[in-house]
């Protein structure tokens, strides 16, 4: 996810009400990259061992990409992959590849050596990767949702079915759009973190003015405030710069 796509914590609702939210996000929204961006934060949310989420598409010209991602670390993994040609994601997001790849342990995973043993030495020992659109015709993009852990045997039968129902709505949100094309994703995802990091520096003048903070201290206030309240920062940022009439930043995640 680009930078100013800030972190979002699901609080502790049902998964039902969970899938609930997707596919109003799904009917709702104009935009595949934010249903793609909640699918995303709702599988690291709602799989126990999941550390970092990503989504990898793969363009009409065989090249593949991340448009969002939970954490860079998670598009720096990908990255690896598409350069190695291996890879859960790389098996998964190919036009009639498994509907799921797995590895219990990347480090010892004799199926993607060069890309196993980079990622076991940053730390990350599991993948699983999830098919989009594994029947996907041109213009139409093929794809998959990845989750990576640093546990060994991260992912249980229930993760991987709770797997296959994010996928399935990252699915649909690809399947209705006509053409998602690898500029169109990346032009919507540059405009989305423009828009993010003007709110963001918005509501760090309101703290700065009103607290008499540094900026790095506004900046480190909205974050942990948008941890504790299961916020986004960005939509955080919004509710600061919309509301600092009547907002009593003094208990805004204090100081």
């Amino acid at each position: 996810m680009t930078p100013g796509a800030a972190d979002v914590l699901f609080d502790g609702e049902s998964l039902a009400r969970q899938f609930v939210l997707l596919t109003r996000a799904l009917l709702e929204s104009g935009s595949v990259a934010a249903v793609l961006e909640r699918v995303v934060f709702a599988a690291r949310a709602l799989v126990p061992g999941a550390d970092l989420v990503s989504v990898t598409l793969r363009s009409d010209d065989e090249a593949f990409h991340t448009p969002v991602w939970t954490d860079r670390v998670a598009d720096d993994l990908d990255q690896l992959q598409y350069r190695f040609g291996e890879g859960a994601c790389v098996e998964a997001a190919r036009p009639g590849g498994p509907g799921m790849a797995l590895s219990d342990d990347l480090g010892t995973d004799d199926r993607w050596p060069r890309f196993g043993r980079a990622a076991a030495e940053v730390g990350f020992r599991s993948l699983v990767s999830t098919a989009l659109l594994p029947d996907a015709v041109r213009p139409r993009l093929s794809g998959a949702l990845n989750v990576y852990s640093r546990q060994r045997n991260a992912f249980a039968t229930e993760d991987r079915d709770v797997l296959l129902l994010l996928a399935t709505h990252a699915s649909l949100a690809l399947a209705t759009t006509r053409a998602v094309r690898r500029g169109e994703l990346e032009a919507e995802q540059l405009r989305r973190a423009i828009d993010s990091r003007d709110l963001i520096g918005q509501a760090k003048g309101v703290l700065m003015a009103r607290r008499g903070i540094s900026a790095e201290e506004a900046f480190d206030l909205l974050r942990r405030t948008s941890q504790d309240m299961n916020l986004k920062l960005r939509e955080l940022a919004q509710t600061v710069v919309g509301r600092r009439e009547e907002l009593d930043l003094p208990d805004l995640g204090g100081r």
